[in-house]
């Protein structure tokens, strides 16, 4: 039982956090129940003096903020036993010290198709564009990945390969872990703490072998609402998908849905008679027995396939094949596919189907955790002038009310909503409104006193107001503040949402300085880009400083968590 001065204390505490607080400290209190000495370092003696201080530094790559948690929680650990500790990003850290390192631990996420975070892509380079005598380092990496990928956890791969060649030491093997982290990255930090080297020590030590299985929770759902949003007249298809479960989800605003999209019955059932095989011959994939039609139409990747698999199938062939990507159908159409090579050789050359994730729009505690939202925009474009369209956003565009769908939760540490008295500032247009829809109905339900304020934008009024009824009803009853509309082509010269922020300019500005937190979610290359550049404008222009000054103003507001993007 807690004393009377505690439990008020408590009560205290609970009264001035959010729900989204008040779970993460109930699952940290779970944690040190479990009496995990890594979860809950203990309280170091004041008077002990440990045999060797060490000075360490450890260094982050990130993308969604779990090598961070992962780096930061190592950091502290160490910390607690009286090491010296210099805990960095890599987009922070300065590479020219790499070679009077000492002691060294990396936690490295590998994003997209095999590459580094874009916060680690500088010290990546430097790693690998110059020769470095590391002779006297010793290190050990932790690679944080997502194994539905073909290239799972390569840059932290990269980086320990490069580590090893020029010269350091490993005081660890390189150890991989799923989306799943916890129980390998609590391991892990056990390892290094119990394996710190000294000048007796520099030998590779065995490791512990890991508490828990290591991978990502899939659920499975049934298709409740699926609507298209734009109105007659769009060019676009925007889908509103509802999907309900009977397990209840664990999901936060910020967080995405991640689904590995199932191949078309046609091109697999094409692939199979050019492979002159039988559809229902039973083959083993990954420890795991599947028939030939379903492995290939729910976990090999058949489309538009990357050029290190057109030159394994050229050399399993014995042939020349052009370095063009091409569907598989197509390479098996064109380059037959040679009787001496056996079916589970040519398996074995290929990759997986890359899982695709999707903003949520949903928020559990308006909507509930047996239901979850998406808002999926079909893909389409032009090859060789015909009309192509996307791979998974047309699977989503032709699911019906009462399908199934198997999917996981990506969660996403580095876009969550502040506390509910902070100003919220958000910027989406087109399918960029899905998170904020979830932010907004998530802080009407908490009754959150923060203002909200949001900028959207899409090509014409009257067919492509994503949830207009919604948005101005929460504009009505003030739980959205302000909303500002960039329609680009409802007028002879185009306007999107960077314009609105320049008219805004003086409130924008003046809503950051006073706390509020900005988000931007949306196209990666063009939107978000300009976007961040009209800030750094704005900020110029208000605050009376130059560019170089503005935009160290961004960064600072990034460091401080107060400005977080969610782009693709």
């Amino acid at each position: 039982m807690l004393t009377e001065q505690k439990l008020r204390s408590l009560k205290t505490i609970i009264q001035d956090s959010s729900r989204d607080e008040i779970i993460w400290m109930s699952g940290f209190l779970a944690g040190l129940s479990e009496k995990n000495a890594i979860t809950a370092p203990p309280v170091p003696d004041e008077n002990a003096v440990p045999a060797e201080k060490l000075v360490v530094s450890v260094l982050y790559g990130t993308e969604t903020g779990n090598s961070k948690k992962i780096a930061s929680k190592l950091a502290s650990v160490l910390k607690n036993k009286q090491h010296k500790v210099t805990l960095k990003a890599l987009d922070q850290y300065n590479v020219s010290n790499l070679e009077k390192e000492n002691i060294l631990y990396i936690v490295m996420s590998t994003h997209g198709d095999g590459e580094p975070p874009a916060a680690a892509k500088k010290f990546y380079d430097h790693l690998h564009n110059r020769q470095h005598d590391l002779s006297n380092l010793k290190y050990a990496v932790l690679a944080l990945g997502d194994s539905s990928y073909p290239l799972f956890c390569k840059a932290g791969e990269d980086v320990d390969v490069r580590l090893q060649k020029s010269g350091a030491t490993q005081i660890l093997s390189l150890e991989k872990s799923d989306l799943d982290f916890y129980p390998v990255s609590d391991t892990w930090i056990n390892n290094v703490v119990n394996n710190l080297p000294t000048a007796a020590n520099t030998l590779l030590p065995k490791q512990q072998k890991h508490a828990a299985k290591n991978g990502k929770h899939f659920y499975k759902g049934t298709v409740k609402t699926h609507i298209n949003l734009n109105d007659k007249g769009s060019s676009k298809e925007t889908w509103h998908i509802e999907i309900v479960t009977e397990e209840a989800i664990y999901y936060l605003p910020g967080d995405s849905l991640g689904i590995v999209p199932p191949n078309a019955d046609e091109d697999v059932l094409e692939i199979i008679s050019l492979l002159r095989a039988n559809k229902n011959q039973t083959i083993e994939y990954k420890n795991e027995p599947f028939t030939l039609f379903d492995l290939f139409k729910f976990k090999l990747n058949i489309l538009y396939l990357p050029l290190r698999i057109v030159e394994k199938y050229a050399k399993l062939i014995h042939s020349e094949l052009p370095s063009v990507r091409l569907d598989l159908k197509n390479i098996l159409a064109l380059y037959p596919f040679a009787g001496n090579v056996s079916l589970e050789d040519f398996i074995a050359i290929l990759e997986p189907i890359t899982p695709r994730l999707y903003s949520i729009s949903s928020s559990p505690y308006a909507h509930g955790n047996n239901v979850i939202h998406i808002t999926v925009g079909r893909n389409k474009f032009s090859v060789n002038d015909k009309t192509k369209y996307g791979f998974c956003s047309s699977h989503f565009a032709g699911l019906d009310e009462g399908d199934e769908v198997t999917f996981y939760i990506n969660s996403n540490d580095n876009f969550r909503l502040p506390q509910q008295d902070k100003d919220v500032i958000m910027i989406g247009p087109g399918t960029g409104i899905a998170p904020f829809r979830s932010f907004i109905f998530h802080r009407d339900d908490e009754g959150a006193s923060g203002r909200n304020w949001l900028f959207f934008g899409d090509q014409h009024f009257h067919s492509d107001f994503l949830y207009q009824s919604e948005l101005l009803s929460f504009f009505d009853t003030g739980s959205l503040t302000k909303i500002n509309t960039a329609f680009s082509r409802d007028q002879k010269e185009k306007l999107y949402v960077q314009h609105r922020m320049q008219q805004q300019s003086k409130e924008l500005f003046s809503w950051i300085e006073g706390g509020a937190y900005v988000y931007i979610c949306g196209c990666k290359n063009t939107m978000a880009k300009d976007v961040e550049a009209t800030f750094i404008d704005v900020i110029s222009k208000e605050a009376g400083i130059d560019t170089e000054e503005a935009t160290t103003y961004l960064n600072k507001l990034e460091e401080e968590g107060r400005f977080a993007k969610d782009v693709y």
